[in-house]
């Protein structure tokens, strides 16, 4: 679940992103100030854009909005209060963690990219990467399937050359850190850093 709101950029609309849908499988009902989106093969429920947002919310976010458990209920309470019945559920975990790089192969099919085992915690999280400067024995910085990268960019599981890989280990530029250099590579945090710790972007 990502959620934005940008009034000056794109009008005083909440948008509410559950999953991708195909443009040609888009299918959208209005009831009041609610568009509920489906994907009219799957009949799933997608996602929701909501209007005249600024009269029942109070985000002051230009961009992604840093949602929490009681943020959901309001927006949930909105969804049914227009007339649909459907109540969306989310993760609140971190998604931008500390990870530590068990294991690194290299890809089978392609020469710059690594296999990583990375434990991120309570879980351990296959990531192909192509950073130059990636070695096993690394603590660094893992966004998670789910986070939204300060560019807008989304997080999702994906399979690169054949291989399965959730997640992405990050540069400091990729995080928008102040002061991150240019070259290629990833983040190689110290060793204090605890595998699961939540990383804030605001370091």
């Amino acid at each position: 679940m990502n959620v934005f709101y940008n009034k000056h950029g794109i009008g005083d609309v909440v948008l509410i992103k559950l999953n991708d849908t195909p443009r040609h499988s888009k299918a959208f009902e209005r009831k009041g100030n609610v568009v509920q989106i489906k994907n009219n093969e799957t009949n799933e429920v997608t996602g929701y854009n909501i209007f005249e947002a600024s009269s029942t919310f109070s985000y002051d976010a230009e961009g992604v909005v840093d949602m929490d458990a009681e943020k959901l209920k309001q927006i949930n309470e909105v969804i049914q209060q227009a007339g649909f019945d459907h109540q969306i559920e989310a993760d609140f975990t971190p998604k931008f963690v500390v990870g530590y790089v068990e294991e690194m192969e290299k890809h089978p099919n392609a020469d710059k990219l690594n296999v990583c085992q990375v434990n991120v915690g309570e879980e351990k999280l296959q990531i192909v990467c192509g950073a130059p400067n990636v070695e096993a024995g690394q603590k660094v910085v893992v966004a998670k399937p789910g986070a939204v990268m300060p560019s807008g960019m989304i997080i999702k599981d994906a399979e690169l050359r054949g291989v399965p890989s959730s997640g992405m280990i990050c540069s400091a530029k990729e995080l928008a850190l102040p002061d991150a250099p240019d070259k290629k590579g990833i983040l190689v945090l110290e060793d204090s850093y605890e595998p699961g710790q939540a990383f804030p972007l605001s370091n």
